[in-house]
């Protein structure tokens, strides 16, 4: 059998072979449009592809008809949705945490002549739909006429915005390199559906324009323009910041053309931002149901305020999050951390949280939500006396069940954990298990409420006693060859660490009062539930400029809050034992202070006086933290009710500045300090400037921005930080040793005005 090329570079993994038998189907033009309760429904036909020489027709006689619901939000909103596994369009769910102001709009739909148009109340042009017949002077023998595709174009925040139009993007008419709508059907052997197939992964695709440039996805270590790759939406642990993988993937991207779209989904997908065909955006789901936001906006903020508004906007942590915090891998005894506390304070390092990671059970790594009664013998005293000190307690675990752990056989008879298909109802649809080197027996099962309640109740008992955070780490993979009680594994792997942090996050607020997690994964919506780091970057100069970029991604993600260890988690080249260079420690702690919240972790000691040659001046940016937590608690508030994350990449300010969408290793720390981190060893960078003259916060020194500073030089002591002339700073006027001697109140403005000369630290 002879097979044609469909795409000409294949997004679809479209396989007409005889194993899989996969026929794949185009969408026709559409036959009716009509109003219903508001929203506009589309009857498109969809036509089978012939497997057959290119250049003859590409269509079967064979054809069946879906429906495209459109329906318009306020605040510049369309949503596209069909399905073809009858799926229903929902308007609450996991991912989804619509703000009170994010009412529905009637749309209204005209016609003549083929061409549709269709407005809301206002009577602003919402989408427009053209059926007329192609007109053709001539065309070749040789040739198949146009096949007619749905010609939709939508104007999201009206008919005065930028429109964005599906992308019937193909050489010749069987040739295709994008499809505006399209599926793939299965041969199943199920007799029940027709022909024995069943629908499996469908497409849709956006035309793309030259020089558009794309950012977000997630917590993407990639360069900041997105443009010419294709990402495969699947978490998983990311093993460093400097690879494809992701701990967080989020189903939403930004262009520079001033829309976002939001693939409201948590099934495995793919997208490629003008990679596979550069005139076109294309999705891919591996389930045949397509659920699309279109976003649009006159600025970045204002289309990441309205993300927030569809999904949920990030909730303030508390203040003392915001100090220091101390950790490494690991602390083993409730000895071991008083003395690092005690020396703490008697040598002046101001520091609030004390974080002990997985060496606080009976065995290490062996997490079961208990301490080792011999190395911390107290654990309620232990916590209490820290607390006197002024320190939280953070605490390590992670959602899974090791064997040999107390709790198995109580989460295993109530199926408080997934469990093998052996002992389920029936057998999983999933793949190989991804945790035989880790031998745990189960993953705690968050689609049970039974399950999510027993676990809640295992972090109460620490909460309790005076612990004040959970570090929910993992949760980018699940148990693919177990059974769960509501999802499949590849339904329920990407919105694990949705149901995992929610459930953390709940009862740590419902216990202290305080709402926040320490968290590696996400997924769309988990911004809600702050805050998340990094994972495992290397201690090296490319492991700090992969976190950095990964951050203001995930900031161009709805995340308003993002941390990473400090001065990188792993050694390099031996993973636990090399030494990390001075001249690191001291650049990463300063990228650290001019981060929402700043840890320092690692598989060595972090601790400052172990770094003696530089340890004074590590306690002299610790003091400047302090010294700007009110600006920072500022910029967290106005975070928490906008579309600002805290860390932001210089093209929410500069939309316009094409420079801005490629600048990934300089940002704004809030909106008014210009942060540019010193990433080599060689004490010098350059410097991107927009317009406008530029303060430099540390030397007073005046710059023309509009420019370049070529090899900028740096000692090691500083940081080019840069404000504009008259940016007021909010700075605490006194050295504290943690936030529990923080009146805010006593906050006093420094004004960068022409006496200015720099801020002494």
């Amino acid at each position: 059998m002879k097979q044609t090329n469909y795409h000409l570079f294949d997004f679809m993994d479209f396989d007409p072979g005889l194993k899989r038998r996969e026929s794949l189907w185009k969408a026709w033009q559409p036959t009716t449009v009509k109003e219903e309760g508001g929203d506009i429904i589309i009857a498109i036909p969809f036509q089978k592809q012939k497997l057959q020489e290119d250049m003859a027709p590409d269509m079967e006689a064979q054809q069946e008809e879906y429906t495209l619901r459109l329906r318009a939000y306020r605040h510049g909103v369309l949503r596209l949705f069909i399905s073809m596994e009858g799926d229903a369009m929902e308007e609450q769910t996991d991912m989804l945490g619509m703000s009170d102001d994010m009412g529905r709009e009637a749309l209204r739909v005209d016609g003549q002549g083929g061409l549709y148009t269709m407005a809301d109340g206002q009577g602003r042009t919402r989408a427009t739909l053209d059926c007329r017949p192609y007109v053709l002077d001539h065309w070749s023998d040789l040739l198949p006429p146009p096949q007619p595709a749905p010609r939709l174009v939508f104007y999201p925040d009206g008919d005065m915005g930028k429109p964005v139009a599906l992308s019937d993007d193909h050489f010749s008419p069987p040739r295709y390199d994008a499809l505006p709508v399209g599926f793939v059907k299965v041969a199943s052997g199920d007799t029940s559906t027709p022909a024995g197939e069943r629908c499996e992964r469908a497409t849709i695709s956006f035309h793309c324009e030259p020089g558009e440039c794309f950012a977000g996805t997630g917590e993407r270590f990639r360069k900041m323009d997105l443009s010419g790759q294709t990402f495969q939406l699947k978490n998983q642990d990311g093993q460093g910041v400097n690879n494809r993988r992701a701990y967080k993937n989020i189903p939403f991207y930004l262009s520079s053309r001033m829309y976002g779209a939001f693939y409201h989904t948590s099934d495995y997908c793919k997208l490629s931002l003008a990679d596979h065909s550069t005139r076109s955006v294309q999705f891919l789901c591996d389930r045949a149901t397509l659920d699309v936001f279109l976003i649009g906006g006159a600025t970045p903020e204002s289309i990441l305020h309205t993300y927030r508004r569809l999904t949920g906007f990030p909730s303030m942590p508390p203040l003392w999050s915001f100090g220091i915090w101390m950790s490494r891998m690991t602390y083993f005894s409730a000895g071991e951390v008083e003395a690092i506390c005690r020396r703490m304070r008697d040598e002046h390092y101001p520091c609030d949280v004390i974080h002990l990671d997985t060496g606080w059970f009976r065995t290490d790594w062996l997490c079961e939500w208990k301490f080792n009664p011999e190395r911390f013998p107290d654990p309620e005293g232990f916590v209490r006396r820290l607390k006197d000190q002024g320190y939280r307690v953070s605490l390590w675990q992670l959602p899974y069940v090791a064997e040999g752990a107390e709790q198995l056989a109580e989460a295993k008879s109530n199926r408080y954990i997934s469990v093998s298909p052996g002992e389920g109802e029936k057998a999983a649809q999933g793949g190989e298990s991804n945790f035989s080197a880790l031998d745990y027996a189960g993953t705690i099962d968050f689609t049970y409420d039974k399950a999510t309640e027993w676990y809640k109740g295992l972090l109460k008992k620490l909460l309790d006693m005076g612990v004040k955070c959970i570090k929910t780490d993992f949760g980018e993979n699940i148990h693919m060859d177990h059974v769960y009680h509501a999802m499949t594994p590849r339904q329920l792997n990407n919105i694990y660490s949705l149901l995992y942090q929610r459930a953390a996050y709940e009862i740590t607020k419902e216990t202290t009062g305080d709402g926040i997690v320490w968290a590696r994964s996400a997924w769309a919506g988990c911004q809600r539930y702050p805050l998340h780091w990094g994972g495992d970057s290397a201690s090296s100069w490319d492991g700090m400029a992969g976190s950095l970029r990964g951050g203001l991604h995930l900031g161009l993600s709805g995340f308003a809050f993002w941390s990473h260890d400090v001065p990188g988690f792993h050694s390099v080249p031996d993973f636990m034992n090399s030494p990390v260079g001075d001249d690191i420690y001291i650049r990463w702690t300063q990228f650290g202070v001019f981060s929402s919240h700043m840890r320092y972790h690692g598989t060595s000691k972090r601790e400052p006086w172990c770094y003696p040659a530089v340890a004074p001046l590590v306690k002299r940016w610790w003091n400047l933290r302090y010294r700007l937590l009110p600006y920072l608690i500022e910029q967290s508030r106005l975070a928490t009710r906008s579309g600002y994350p805290v860390l932001q990449a210089m093209l929410f300010h500069h939309p316009a500045d094409r420079v801005a969408w490629h600048i990934d290793d300089q940002y704004y720390f809030g909106t008014e300090m210009l942060v540019c981190p010193v990433m080599s060893g060689d004490n010098k960078r350059d410097i991107y400037l927009p317009e406008g003259i530029w303060v430099n916060f540390f030397t007073g020194e005046r710059h023309e921005g509009a420019r370049w500073l070529y090899g900028y030089e740096v000692p090691l002591h500083q940081m080019p930080v840069f404000v504009h002339p008259g940016t007021v700073i909010k700075i605490y006027p006194e050295e504290v040793e943690c936030t529990d001697g923080m009146d805010l109140e006593k906050a006093v403005d420094l004004k960068i005005d022409k006496d200015f000369k720099g801020y002494r630290i």
